[in-house]
């Protein structure tokens, strides 16, 4: 996992953003946060040309930036944090992420088709017009998301938790829910055509209600 170091500003209890030196990073040295960095451009230029020139990314602290218009694709990263980041535009085809914190972030337009998602956490965050198509989102945290028109279509959702999701105009078709959990979940205009929701839990107290996820995937074919 990713290495939590406080900012060095003085009564600032946000995580360091991890420190970019030579092209290289060095996890267990102390930097300011986003929020104090004196050269945010600087900071930001050299951490693109880090992602750019690395294939695998281990431990990175990246808390609280801004991403826009970003390639990720067949990037692969391990342990790193981007809570409370904002994503806009970024395209991630084949990503692979493996216990990477993104509480609390802001999504927006961007695209995860064909990706390899494992033990990593998107609680608390907001998804607008965000795609992960075709991907494998295996034993993942979505607890208290808002997605709006996003699309998990095709995907592998096997032990991943949307409880107190909310859920709107968002397309959920032909994927595997076996264990999926979407406890205390509102959900409007979802569609879960072709999805085995027999094998997802949707309350805590009762067996799943077919007639009330019939009428889900009339409303999402509207």
């Amino acid at each position: 996992m990713f290495t939590t170091n406080k900012c060095r500003c003085p009564e600032c209890n946000n995580p360091a953003l991890t420190t970019i030196r030579d092209n290289e990073l060095f996890t267990e040295e102390n930097n300011f946060c986003y929020d104090h960095l004196e050269n945010k451009e600087e900071y930001m230029r050299s951490l693109k040309e880090y992602i750019e020139s690395h294939e695998k990314i281990v431990g990175l602290c990246a808390c609280g930036i801004y991403v826009r218009n970003m390639d990720l694709s067949n990037k692969r990263f391990y342990g790193c944090n981007f809570q409370h980041v904002t994503f806009t535009n970024v395209h991630s085809e084949n990503i692979r992420l493996r216990m990477c914190m993104m509480d609390f972030s802001t999504l927006t337009d961007c695209n995860f088709p064909q990706s390899n998602i494992q033990f990593s956490s998107f609680a608390g965050s907001k998804l607008v017009h965000t795609s992960f198509t075709g991907s494998d989102l295996i034993h993942n945290n979505f607890n208290g998301t808002t997605c709006y028109q996003c699309s998990f279509d095709n995907s592998d959702l096997y032990n991943s938790r949307f409880i107190k999701a909310i859920l709107l105009n968002t397309s959920i078709r032909d994927c595997n829910l076996k264990k999926t959990i979407f406890f205390e979940s509102a959900r409007d205009k979802v569609l879960f055509k072709l999805s085995n929701t027999r094998e997802a839990l949707f309350d805590r107290n009762k067996t799943n209600s077919l007639d009330e996820l019939g009428n889900e995937m009339e409303e999402g074919d509207l």
